[in-house]
């Protein structure tokens, strides 16, 4: 069974940063695609951003710019770097596995998750 531990979550200041770290324990996991994904409270829980085996990402446009994903595939840790956070980047924030090396932004095409670190961040 598929296990990931997020880590890193917190409070911050707008337009400082924070560096969230996820843990999976999954067997090759450089043939994986893994994601960041976040959900606000009162809201659905939307794609930040992907990374496949590659190296190749993708964000959604609000992260943009200011968030960056990354993965240490010698160490099985995934990482997302955010600068330059704003108040509307407040969520829990989750780390997902893909099926394999095919990215996407559907959360059904995750199939392990963590249970999640909450990101505050203030103006």
């Amino acid at each position: 069974q598929v296990r990931l531990v997020e880590s890193g979550g917190g409070s911050v200041q707008a337009g400082g940063s924070l560096r969230l770290s996820c843990a999976p324990s999954i067997y090759a996991f450089s043939g994986h695609c893994m994601a960041w994904f976040r959900q606000a409270p009162g809201k659905e829980r939307e794609w930040v951003a992907w990374i496949n085996s590659g190296g190749f990402t993708d964000y959604v446009d609000s992260a943009k710019g200011r968030f960056t994903i990354s993965r240490d595939n010698a160490r099985n840790i995934l990482y997302l770097e955010m600068n330059s956070p704003k108040p509307e980047d407040t969520a829990m924030y989750y780390c997902a596995a893909g099926r394999n090396t095919w990215c996407s932004d559907e959360r059904d095409e995750y199939i392990a998750w963590g249970r999640g670190t909450q990101v505050t961040v203030s103006s």
